[in-house]
């Protein structure tokens, strides 16, 4: 019957009462969830029917809705709060726990369009600052979040080998390479022979009162007017173009000559619907940089007038504030203290085991783990603040990314540690799925597990990797934030749960199908720990 998800099951609910209105909401207090599954507010019936009354057929056919991604339900009921419905969870779990969470097939398969995704913090010989790694932090992320939807990436500006880019490394930031080329060196001379010919530049001689490097002005607010431009800052004016300038544009022409897109779409309609053929450009972009990235718009616009420069948006970051910083700090600065602090708590929490050297790979994890959560767990049009004091770091907040990581961990030792009372002859193999009673799942925690979490994952990575549609404006937004917020949540809810239940209990046969149940619930929340985790390029842990 396919996997179930939510969306399929809320229009098959709505399409029930004969009203295309969303008049039914998912569920996800345990409270809640205690008597029902999805509910039909009344206020939203009785917007929608006389009296606030549905049709009697409409609600005695809710049990009987099917469908590839629906879920299996039960009677709907008029209670005070509205109509509601209850899942057939055991049905629920036997459909959900059988393949493996994690992204539709069909979005993972076929790649379906190109996005070129340009960080201009990467650029020049000035050394990052925690503000230009939150914007590489952002676009690293959102590429991976694009490739599990089957979209093709391309990164810009590669790195050369002019600057250190440890602090990338020691990050798992993965981006592309190169000294750039002759094919490179062509497209600026076509560039400056283009401006050669612009009505609105001028070529400029080296001399007194010209600023070094300087080969061109361009007037940018007639173009700006001339074109009916929308969202760009209104004093853009006076454009004084280097080889560097011209350079930056030389890459992004390139990168959009490599998009694979030929008659594809520019995004599939789930992340950024177009209607042209052309892969679309996303300048990401910190707000204090965000005016220069305006420029370098404006100037390819009027240099390629073609359809991919119209497609260009810019993702801005919120500012980074520093509190408590003796000097200014350097994104490798700031990596080394975050490691030096993460270090300290675990020997604190842990022992002698941190200062083992077999810690030293967990340590560089937690660490990556606590600064990516710390940038890009909050919506990135807002200001993050980072506090540098000592004790600012902990391997005990909830809301951190060491948090998660602890979480994944426990996970692996549980069933690391099943799988050595296997071989040591305590319990018997894990049956396969279809040998499973899904029914001993009646603990609270474990359909939380299921519905909140298994049940909407690839819908979750879906929604974090959606931009929105073309608009007159400049600006656009993303749900960056939902991958670590998703995960922050899980880590709560799977830890209150292993708390609360014994997974692996006394080896007797009666008590097998509960815990066999348990392990293959919880394996799939493993997975999908290891899915989500790999957005963030975080290689899950074995121990902690």
């Amino acid at each position: 019957e396919g996997r179930p998800g939510v969306a399929a099951t809320l229009r098959a609910l709505n399409g029930a009462l004969g009203r295309p209105a969303a008049l039914w909401v998912k569920e996800s207090g345990a409270r809640n969830l205690r008597h029902r599954d999805f509910l039909a507010p009344r206020a939203a019936l009785s917007a929608a029917f006389p009296g606030g009354q549905a049709p009697p057929e409409a609600v005695s056919a809710v049990p009987s809705l099917r469908g590839p991604a629906v879920l299996p339900l039960r009677v709907c009921r008029q209670t005070p709060a509205g109509l509601t419905v209850q899942v057939r969870r055991p049905e629920a779990f036997q459909r959900l726990l059988g393949p493996l969470p994690g992204p539709a097939p069909s979005a993972a398969g076929a790649r379906t369009g190109c996005v070129v995704l340009h960080c201009p913090a990467l650029r020049g010989p000035a050394a990052l600052q925690p503000r230009h790694l939150r914007s590489v932090l952002l676009a690293d992320h959102l590429a991976q979040l694009l490739r599990t939807q089957g979209v093709g990436v391309r990164l810009v500006p590669a790195l050369t080998e002019e600057r250190s880019w440890d602090v990338l490394r020691q990050l798992r930031i993965c981006w592309p390479s190169g000294s750039g080329g002759s094919s490179l060196t062509d497209a600026v001379s076509a560039l400056k022979a283009a401006l050669g010919r612009c009505p609105c530049a001028a070529a400029c001689e080296q001399g007194p009162g010209t600023a070094e490097g300087v080969i061109f002005k361009v007037h940018l607010k007639s173009f700006v007017e001339q074109q009916g431009l929308v969202g760009y800052d209104p004093n853009l004016d006076l454009l004084l173009v280097t080889e560097g300038t011209l350079w930056s544009l030389a890459e992004l022409q390139e990168a959009v000559l490599q998009c694979p897109v030929s008659d594809l779409p520019a995004l599939p309609a789930s992340c950024f619907p177009s209607q042209s053929s052309c892969c679309s450009i996303i300048h990401v972009v910190n707000c204090e940089e965000e005016f220069q990235q305006q420029q370098l718009d404006v100037l390819w616009r009027i240099l390629d007038p073609g359809a991919h420069t119209a497609l260009q948006k810019h993702l801005v970051c919120g500012p980074v504030k520093v509190t408590n910083p003796s000097s200014p700090i350097g994104a490798d600065q700031y990596f080394q203290l975050r490691k030096r602090q993460m270090y300290e708590a675990s020997v604190i929490k842990y022992g002698e085991l941190a200062q083992d050297e077999a810690w030293t790979e967990v340590i560089d994890t937690l660490t990556m783990a606590a600064i990516r959560f710390e940038m890009l767990s909050t919506a990135h049009r807002s200001q993050i603040t980072l506090d540098l004091q000592n004790n600012s770091i902990s391997t005990k907040g909830t809301k951190s990314g060491a948090f998660v990581m602890y979480n994944c961990a426990r996970l692996a030792t549980l069933f690391d540690n099943f799988q050595r009372a296997v071989e040591r002859g305590t319990y018997p193999p894990l049956p396969p799925v279809s040998e499973l009673n899904f029914s001993c799942l009646r603990e609270e925690g474990e359909w939380l597990l299921l519905f909140n979490y298994l049940l909407p994952f690839p819908e979750v990575l879906q929604q974090a990797a959606q931009l929105p549609p073309p608009s007159s404006g400049i600006r656009i937004t993303a749900n960056t934030e939902t991958v670590c917020k998703f995960l922050i949540q899980l880590s709560m809810d799977f830890s209150s749960y292993y708390n609360r239940v014994h997974v692996l209990g006394e080896p007797f046969p009666h008590l097998f199908d509960q815990m066999f149940a348990r392990l293959q619930l919880l394996g799939a929340v493993r997975d999908m720990f290891h899915s989500a985790l790999a957005t963030l390029h975080l290689p899950p842990l074995s121990q902690i």
